[in-house]
């Protein structure tokens, strides 16, 4: 059970996801890409986007023949599930306000979810600013938690565990400027028992250390991995330094 295997994380090792969005990872790059992840030992493939032109669905099939990493879905929409993924990542963007991202959209994808038999991973989402309006800030029409303000995510997160949500996401978003602050990331770590997932904005194994040293359990790439074949390497390096020191 993937629940078992994130809950673990906490205390026992740090974890590399690599975020791939249907919409930007075509054609024949996409076995390149995968074959590469579960060679270098990647710990998790999420998939998702905030707009999905090209189908969920296909783009699952293509990745599980070629490697055995999990594939959870991060969903954008209630139209993003497929029973060829794992588990989802069923997000509750407890940052903001809109009710559709909080329960509603749950609520029509529910009855779908039931029956796919994809294994559920209450998740809170907490949407933070990362120099420049992102995909997600548009379309789930909410306002990220500025950077600056680590005390308003902090009482987020808690909120979101004590609430039964069994891990929390904080991400900065695809496209960011700049990566979620150490200060938050170490703040928000310490006041939670459940495992924190980063992601947004990291781009460079410095960025990927200073997240790691601060508290956070997974670390999530997308774009710059995908741009970089090389950069993807270099990155998990900094994952094994951790989790072999």
């Amino acid at each position: 059970m993937l629940a078992e295997t994130f809950s673990s994380l906490k205390e026992n090792r740090k974890a590399f996801a690599w975020l791939v969005d249907p919409d930007k990872c075509t054609g024949d790059r996409v076995e390149e890409q995968v074959i590469l992840a579960d060679k270098l030992g990647v710990d998790f493939i999420f998939v998702g986007g905030s707009l999905i032109f090209n189908h969920i669905d296909r783009l699952i099939g293509r990745i599980k023949p070629l490697t055995h990493i999990p594939v959870i879905i991060f969903p954008g929409s209630p139209l993003q599930i497929s029973a060829q993924a794992d588990a989802i990542l069923l997000l509750s963007l407890i940052s903001g306000r809109n009710p559709d991202y909080l329960i509603g959209n749950h609520v029509v994808a529910a009855p779908f979810l039931k029956e796919s038999g994809l294994e559920i991973l209450p998740t809170g989402y907490i949407l933070v600013n990362g120099g420049r309006q992102t995909s997600v800030s548009y379309m789930s029409n909410t306002q990220p938690i500025p950077n600056n303000k680590p005390d308003i995510a902090y009482a987020t997160a808690m909120a979101g565990e004590m609430l039964g949500l069994r891990i929390i996401y904080m991400d900065a978003g695809s496209g960011a400027d700049r990566p979620i602050s150490g200060e938050m990331i170490q703040q928000v770590s310490g006041g939670i028992r459940v495992p924190l997932i980063v992601g947004g904005g990291i781009r460079t194994p410095k960025q990927v250390k200073e997240a790691y040293s601060a508290g956070a359990d997974v670390v999530v790439v997308g774009n710059a991995a995908e741009k970089n074949h090389g950069l993807l390497q270099e990155l998990l390096i900094e994952r094994d330094r951790f989790n072999n020191a």
